[in-house]
C-alpha cells in the first residue's frame, strides 16, 4: 500500500464542522450485537447523534467491498457528516486508527484502505492518527476497536472536539491497489472492485479517468479471459438483451455490463481482477 495525496486547495478547514450525522459501514452483520455496541457508545457520548446504517453485510474481512460501498453512499449526505466504516482484520496489531479530515466531511476507521476510496473523492486536508485514549472508552479491546475507539471519536467530533485533539497529524493514509489507476498514453489500467447483484463488473475507472483520456463512442477492454470491444453507452438499453456494453454507473465507476443478463459470468469475472481500458 502506498499513501493517499492530501489536496492543497485554499478552504480554511475551519469552516468543515461536524453535523449530527454518523454513518456506519461494517462486515458485523446483524446477528450478533457489535453494530448496536458501536451505536451505544455513540449516543452515551453524543445522545441526539442520528446514526444511518450504509451496511453490515460486508463480506467478512473484504476492506475492497468496504471501501466500494462506503464511495458508493457518502456523496448523498449532507456536509460535515462523519463516516465510520470498520472491516477491520488487523485489529489489534501496528495498523493505526485514523480519522481523516476532507473538504465534505470526516471519516473514521482503520489505516487498511477502507476509507481512502471515499475520502479522495471529497478531497483529504488532514490525516490524525486517533491516540488520545481521552476519547477512547475507559477500557480498550484488543479485538473491538469499532466500539471502544472509532465510534467513540466519532461521537467526541459531534460534540465540538477538534481532529488535532486526537492524536498526531500524519503525511499520509494508506492507499491499496485497490484504489490506484494506472495512466499509460491513454491507457487506462485498473481492477475490478466489485460485481454487483446484476452481474455487472465495476471497475476502480472512474468517470473523470473516462473524460480525461478522451474515451467515447467505444472502448477496447481487456479483461483477464477476453479482449473486448463495447459501446460506450449512458443506460443497458441502449444495446440488445445479452449484448455486452460499456457505461458510467450511477456511483461514477466505468463498468461493464451484460443487457438483461450477468457480465461477470459470461466473461468469467472477479472482484480483483484486473482489466485495461483502451479508447478506440
Amino acid at each position: 500500500m502506498g499513501g493517499a495525496k492530501l489536496s492543497r486547495g485554499t478552504m480554511s478547514i475551519s469552516t468543515i464542522m461536524p453535523s449530527k450525522i454518523v454513518t456506519l459501514t461494517t462486515d458485523f452483520g446483524l446477528k450478533d450485537p457489535y453494530a448496536a455496541e458501536m451505536k451505544a457508545a455513540i449516543l452515551s457520548i453524543c445522545p441526539n447523534t442520528v446514526i444511518v446504517d450504509i451496511t453490515h453485510d460486508i463480506a467478512k474481512f473484504n476492506i475492497r467491498m468496504g471501501a466500494y460501498m462506503l464511495a458508493s453512499a457518502v456523496p448523498y449526505f449532507s456536509k460535515g457528516s462523519i463516516h465510520v466504516a470498520v472491516v477491520d482484520p488487523s485489529v489489534g496489531t501496528r495498523r493505526r486508527p485514523i480519522l481523516i479530515q476532507t473538504r465534505q466531511g470526516f471519516f473514521v476507521g482503520p489505516d487498511n484502505g477502507i476509507l481512502v476510496l471515499a475520502a479522495e473523492k471529497q478531497g483529504i486536508m488532514r490525516v490524525h492518527e486517533l491516540a488520545n485514549p481521552r476519547f477512547m472508552l475507559p477500557k480498550v479491546s484488543n479485538t473491538f476497536h469499532g466500539r471502544d475507539i472509532f465510534a467513540p471519536a466519532a461521537a467526541h467530533l459531534l460534540n465540538g472536539v477538534k481532529p488535532a485533539e486526537f492524536g498526531p497529524e500524519i503525511r499520509e493514509a494508506a492507499k491499496p491497489e485497490f484504489a490506484r489507476v494506472k495512466r499509460r498514453n491513454g491507457v487506462l489500467v485498473g481492477e475490478v472492485l466489485q460485481v454487483d447483484g446484476f452481474g455487472n463488473i465495476i471497475t476502480n475507472i472512474n468517470e473523470q479517468e473516462v473524460t480525461q483520456s478522451h474515451m467515447k463512442g467505444a472502448v477496447s477492454v481487456e479483461l483477464p479471459s477476453y479482449k473486448l470491444k463495447l459501446k460506450l453507452c449512458k443506460a443497458y438499453g441502449e444495446t440488445k438483451p445479452h449484448e455486452p456494453l460499456a457505461l458510467i454507473g450511477s456511483h461514477g465507476f466505468l463498468e461493464i455490463a451484460l443487457n438483461q443478463g450477468s457480465a461477470a459470468e459470461k466473461f468469467k469475472t472477479k472482484p480483483g481482477d484486473a482489466i485495461t481500458i483502451l479508447p478506440t
